[in-house]
């Protein structure tokens, strides 16, 4: 039991940070051998919550650090550090196949976490804790200027790092639909490129690659661009769109190209147009299970004779991202397809592929929480359907901080003109805590 003049203290550092930089969560003044779990608790912008817990045993100076400590049970096990955050689970009693999205990148996603005695699984809001914390976790580091674009035709977000510039590019096409997904363009921006993010699908209008070869444009134009160093990067539909830009060498000439959990089949039309094909061409390959789940793999999966994009075509260093356990997208077979492809016309030297055993569809951000299943309502659909994405949580988690890793390295290696250039992105300038 806990003596009652004995008061655990609870650190994290720092504790206002960057989505992709690691925290310490630290706690002190435990008696030894107590047996406490800690929690997280965060509250989305769409109201829903969020949590995770790790159960842990001080040692014999009274002191649990969770960088260096094993989980003994909870929503993750063994030694990760950043467990609290990527091993997020709705909380008990919240609506189905909810998503954990931050859509306002300017405002902080405030985690709260707290320590408990004993080892819980549940009830933590009818307990008191022994101590709490709030962690803030920022898409945009302290500089960073957001604008809205709306012009030749173009809608999207600018992100702009701090400084006279001018800086290498990044067009980013997300894929998803109406609402765009800022927080990978605003870590880009924090990493000294000025990323665009384009609007994957306006309402009302056909977007067609000229659209996106127009933003590719615009980015290049943009006084603070190093115009001879602009590069793509796409996830799922958005891969699709990436691929085909880069095989456009009559219209641009990307620097390097980065394609997460894509297909290299050719699009020529809209993208609601290109789900419709091929949803009237493959509605047999769609499978749903006992819980009416949908996986769509083989509607992006080439069939023998139906047009792909001329891998030939491609004269920049490309890099495929592949989650093996993709149930949305047959990535795993279209990165084998196109590395023959590329080896065919010899050019397998510009080809990087990272595969990650256990990942699935959505790789975002570092220590980002796993979406394997979710309501989304692709353009062939009449209505919203159960989606499932694929992958496992700590596979998962890993293949999203290593690949953040490396996709850095990569765009930093071909768009910065001296590496040693590239500034570090953290969060300053405001009290961090006790970091020891």
């Amino acid at each position: 039991m806990m003596a009652g003049a004995v008061h655990p203290i609870l650190s994290v550092c720092p504790s206002r940070a960057l989505f992709t930089e690691k925290f310490r969560v630290l706690v002190e003044n435990l008696p030894p051998g107590l047996s406490v779990t800690l929690h997280s608790l965060h509250c989305s912008e769409v109201k829903d919550y969020w949590e995770a817990y790790g159960h842990y045993v001080a040692d014999n100076k009274g002191t649990i650090d969770v960088s260096q400590e094993a989980s003994l049970g909870g929503t993750y096990t063994g030694k990760e550090p950043m467990g609290l955050l990527w091993s997020m689970i709705p909380v008990p009693g919240s609506k189905e196949h909810a998503v954990l999205f931050n859509v306002d990148v300017e405002t902080p996603q405030e985690v709260l976490i707290s320590v408990f005695q004993g080892h819980l699984s549940e009830g933590f809001r009818q307990k008191p804790p022994l101590a709490s914390v709030v962690a803030e976790r920022w898409s945009m580091a302290p500089g960073l200027k957001r604008i809205r674009v709306q012009e030749k035709e173009i809608e999207g977000i600018l992100f702009i790092p701090p400084g006279p510039g001018p800086f290498p590019g990044v067009l980013d096409v997300s894929g998803y639909e109406v609402e765009l997904t800022e927080c990978y363009p605003a870590m880009l921006a924090s990493q000294g490129f000025v990323a665009f993010v384009a609007k994957y699908v306006i309402p009302g209008r056909e977007l067609k690659m000229d659209y996106f070869l127009r933003a590719f444009e615009f980015l290049q134009e943009h006084p603070l661009v190093i115009s001879n160093r602009v590069g793509l990067i796409g996830i799922s539909q958005g891969a699709i769109v990436v691929l085909n830009m880069a095989c456009r060498t009559e219209a641009i000439s990307p620097r390097c190209c980065v394609s997460i959990n894509g297909s290299h089949l050719l699009m020529e039309e809209s993208a609601v147009t290109f789900w419709k094909k091929h949803f009237k061409m493959k509605e047999h390959t769609i499978l749903r299970n006992e819980q009416n789940h949908v996986t769509m793999r083989g509607l992006t999966l080439p069939l023998p004779n139906e047009a792909t994009i001329n891998m030939e075509n491609i004269n920049c260093p490309l890099l495929l991202v592949v989650g093996e356990d993709d149930l949305n997208f047959p990535s795993a077979e279209c990165a084998e397809l196109m590395a023959k492809r590329m080896h065919t016309a010899g050019k397998e030297h510009l080809l990087t592929i990272l595969s990650y055993p256990n990942a699935g569809h959505i790789l975002r951000l570092p220590n980002s929480n796993l979406a394997r299943i979710s309501r989304y309502r692709f353009p062939c659909f009449d209505q919203h359907e159960i989606i499932l994405w694929g992958g496992h949580p700590k596979p998962h988690a890993f293949a999203e901080e290593d690949s953040w890793d490396k996709i850095l390295a990569f765009l930093k290696q071909h768009l910065y003109p001296d590496p040693q250039s590239v500034p570090d992105a953290a969060l300053c300038g405001a009290p961090q805590g006790s970091c020891r």
